[in-house]
């Protein structure tokens, strides 16, 4: 038997592994597991090139727990280690790369990912008071038991196994126990190793098989115990898509979200090898306009060892609203997250997903549009924001983003141009796109803009004011206005004029007389020569104003725009009938009702008339009629 010193230039390591990594502790098993995946790895390759003279036969990885006995076993059948590789790998390599990674990040806040430090095998003592190594190395060498209580000592000895591969036991810790329960273990195999490439077993399960054929419809099925194993070991970004149908996708989708009953809208497989290895399968999902609900919903792996769902960084942000998987061995994990967005290789994995996302959103909008049409809805929002936020991103998606009318018709941006310039261009050569977010709210300012033959976009996304400010941005002589914004003549104005019956004495009497009678804290009375048969009063509020206080709620603006009070237009029609009897009303108290019911009638269409102000104008209405 040797016994020795680990050679320790950190004082009390084990205690520190414990206390810094304590948050994020139920990894030790997710690194002892890769450990025995690497090593039966390790033996699959000698044995394919010759070298190793064993039969490499169905290796398992088996999980035990020994709850009397307070241990927990992880048990492996690869490559093994001779006593000489345990006095190397243990106490030397492993141990450095312990001592490296908490001597580098002892005083950050952010711990990161443990494992490229080679302090897997040493996270066990984040759970355990004592650790033993069995292991069979797959020479003749005999086998080594090395054991080791948290402290710098540890003793090696021979031991008398006789199968090749390694065994870990943990002595768990008092304050640990839970790692003895069952279904705690089960959540952790399942969390971080449920697509592992080597089969891992964890207890047995109870497989009904067939009944004999001369078995009476009252015998019951026969049963017998067989392998629990929790893991996929080819899960179906491992495979080529051209092995894969449709349905393959689809239950790979349940494999990851049990619990989402929808089905995708459609995938990206992604697959590329060089100048970076990566592979995955992204989704689609049905999205809802809620920008905060939908993030963290896409798996990052490395080597199918699931390592964390917080893919911010290496997925570009607007994808992170997608669903899937993501593995790649180049990504540095054990780094900081301000130090891996600076990462060259992870600014080429986003730059080469988003180039991916938008080539497959080209090809199904080129391959079959008025499917694309119909999913819009519920993809719109990834594309939107993309558009925004990444310029590569932007122009691609300018040639498939569409842009839907209330009357459910839907144009590309080219098209659209197109589409309108020879109505709605105004004297000055300006093309103007009118839209509503809402267009029952905004239903008379659309039906207003409807009988001019001008076309209303349906643009209803929380980001639809910092979509058309980037338009207006990158596209020339063009201006986003929603339909309610000013008197329709206003918005898009042509050459003619049209003449006021009112003559310019008349309108300042009746400016002064409205003015009067609203509040001035709110409302600015404009007066305007518009169709005789348009509305007395119109409630507009001036689309860089209300543009601003829209791009302020979702980020972005003029600082302080979103606390200034809501104000509006309120714009006069001096040819409509009824203003004219405002004006000629000879009692005071007739006029001032005659202009709160016009006004309480412009508020209701605009939805700004409510509570005591909307009991109050119903009672007053039935009065009218009585």
């Amino acid at each position: 038997m040797t016994t020795g010193n680990i050679n320790v230039s950190v004082e009390n390591i084990f205690p520190l592994i414990k206390k810094f990594l304590y948050s994020d502790h139920e990894i030790f098993l997710r690194e002892l597991i890769s450990n025995a995946t690497d090593a039966t790895l390790k033996l699959k390759h000698l044995t394919s090139i010759g070298e190793a003279k064993v039969e490499y036969g169905n290796p398992v990885i088996e999980v035990r727990i020994d709850k009397e006995g307070k241990k927990l076993h992880i048990l492996d059948q690869g490559i093994g280690m001779t006593a000489d590789e345990v006095q190397k790998y243990i106490n030397e390599v492993a141990f450095s790369g312990a001592e490296e990674f908490l001597e580098k990040y002892k005083d950050s806040k952010d711990t990161g990912i443990i494992g490229h430090f080679g302090l897997g095998f040493y996270s066990a003592f984040m759970v355990a008071k004592k650790v033993e190594i069995i292991t069979k190395s797959y020479t003749d060498a005999p086998a080594a038991h090395w054991t080791c209580d948290g402290s710098p000592q540890f003793t090696l000895e021979e031991a008398d196994k006789k199968e090749r591969g390694t065994e870990i036991i943990l002595h768990i810790a008092d304050d640990s126990t839970e790692f003895l329960e069952e279904n705690k273990i089960r959540e952790l195999l399942v969390k971080y190793n449920k697509f592992m490439p080597v089969p891992i077993k964890f207890g047995t399960r109870t497989e009904t098989l067939p009944k004999p054929e001369d078995a009476k419809e009252e015998d019951p099925a026969p049963t017998k115990e067989v392998d629990n194993i929790i893991n996929n070991t080819e899960p179906a970004w491992t495979k080529q898509p051209s092995d894969l149908t449709d349905e393959d996708y689809k239950n790979f989708y349940r494999e990851l979200y049990p619990m989402q009953f929808e089905e995708p809208l459609f995938h990206i497989h992604l697959n590329v090898d060089y100048p970076f290895n990566l592979t995955g399968i992204l989704f689609f999902p049905k999205l809802t306009n809620e920008l905060s609900i939908q993030k963290d919903k896409i798996q990052l792996y490395q080597n199918q060892v699931f390592v964390t769902d917080n893919v911010e960084g290496i997925v570009p942000e607007f994808l992170t609203m997608l669903r899937g998987v993501i593995d790649s061995p180049d990504i540095p994990l054990n780094v900081s997250r301000s130090y891996l967005q600076a990462d060259g290789n992870v600014k080429k994995i986003s730059n080469y997903i988003t180039r991916k996302v938008a080539d497959k959103l080209s090809s199904l909008f080129k391959d079959n549009r008025e499917d694309f049409e119909k999913k819009w809805n519920d993809i719109k929002i990834v594309i939107e924001y993309g558009m925004l936020s990444e310029e590569k991103f932007f122009e691609k998606a300018d040639k498939f983003a569409l842009y839907p009318t209330v009357d459910d018709k839907f144009y590309t941006f080219e098209e659209l141009q197109e589409k309108l310039k020879d109505n709605q261009t105004d004297k000055d050569g300006k093309l103007v796109i009118l839209y509503t977010n809402n267009k029952e709210e905004q239903h008379s300012y659309i039906e207003e803009a409807r009988t001019k033959g001008y076309e209303v976009l349906l643009l209803d996304s929380p980001i639809v004011a910092h979509l058309i400010q980037k338009l207006e941005t990158e596209k020339d002589n063009i201006s986003f206005v929603r339909v309610d914004a000013e008197p329709i003549d206003n918005i898009i104005k042509k050459d003619e004029e049209k003449i006021s019956k009112l003559s310019d004495e008349e309108k300042d009497k009746l400016k002064g007389i409205i003015s009067e009678s609203v509040p001035q804290e709110k409302y600015t009375v404009q007066m305007e020569a518009m169709d005789s048969n348009a509305a007395p009063f119109l409630i507009t509020q001036p689309e860089f104003m209300r543009r601003m206080k829209e791009m302020n709620a979702t980020g972005g603006g003029m600082f302080g725009m979103s606390n200034m009070p809501e104000m509006y237009n309120l714009v006069v029609n001096t040819n409509n009938e009824l203003v004219s009897q405002i004006l000629n009303t000879k009692t005071k108290a007739k006029q001032e009702r005659l202009i709160k019911q016009s006004l309480d009638l412009a508020r209701l269409s605009q939805g700004l008339l409510k509570g005591e102000e909307l009991t109050n104008f119903i009672r007053r209405s039935f009065e009218m009629i009585k």
